[in-house]
């Protein structure tokens, strides 16, 4: 698994105003959604392009364009959905899966409850959107369900990252084909599995905390 930091000071301008628990719900959305844009930027470094020959209006030429399939994005819910307009902004023409998992608060496991994707995802590039990378468990079940189903490049976007959420990621999918890109690896996780210092519950800071 590689894990890749984004270091940009318009990447730590946005995030410190995410974790200021001062700021509202429609200015964390709209940041998230512009941190997420600029984190998308490193993480499709490595999509697949195909050449393609043109013509501009002074004369022929070659460029690029997406391989097909076209690279899958697939948020996991809720808190997910906050990142998809930010990412699908930079890839328009992918599409779009939806993965819900829910985290038991006291044994902290993941479990799956919805999913709505293609079952063969072989030859895809899929990015997953997932604002935390916590326990590592929420996203290791995600990541696993997407290799069962033939997906060969995975990459994982997060705003932020603890250190045993990277360990377990690490250790739970070794050997798979797997990239973690982040604004930060922060300090620690505390007892009750957030992020130190972080920016509290993602989806109750975009959504409010109904449910």
């Amino acid at each position: 698994m590689r894990i890749h930091v984004v270091d940009h000071p318009l990447v730590a301008h946005k995030l410190t105003t995410l974790r200021d628990k001062r700021t509202d719900s429609p200015t964390f959305r709209r940041l998230a959604d512009e941190l997420v844009t600029l984190l998308a930027y490193e993480a499709t470094r490595d999509v697949r392009t195909d050449q393609v020959d043109i013509e501009t209006p002074v004369t022929a030429t070659t460029g690029v364009r997406l391989s097909y399939p076209r690279p899958m994005v697939v948020p996991i819910l809720r808190a997910g959905l906050g990142m998809l307009d930010g990412m699908v902004r930079l890839l328009p023409t992918a599409e779009v899966g939806f993965l819900g998992m829910i985290r038991d608060e006291e044994t902290l496991q993941a479990s799956t409850y919805a999913t709505r994707m293609p079952e063969d995802l072989s030859g895809r590039q899929v990015y997953v959107l997932d604002p935390m990378l916590a326990t590592g468990g929420t996203l290791v079940a995600a990541i696993r369900e997407l290799i069962s189903r033939g997906a060969d490049d995975v990459t994982a976007l997060c705003l932020l990252a603890a250190p045993e959420g990277v360990e377990t990621m690490e250790r739970e999918l070794a050997g798979a084909p797997v990239t973690v890109v982040t604004a930060s690896v922060d300090e620690r996780l505390n007892e009750s599995g957030y992020i130190v210092p972080g920016l509290g519950d993602a989806g109750d800071r975009m959504y409010g905390t109904a449910g």
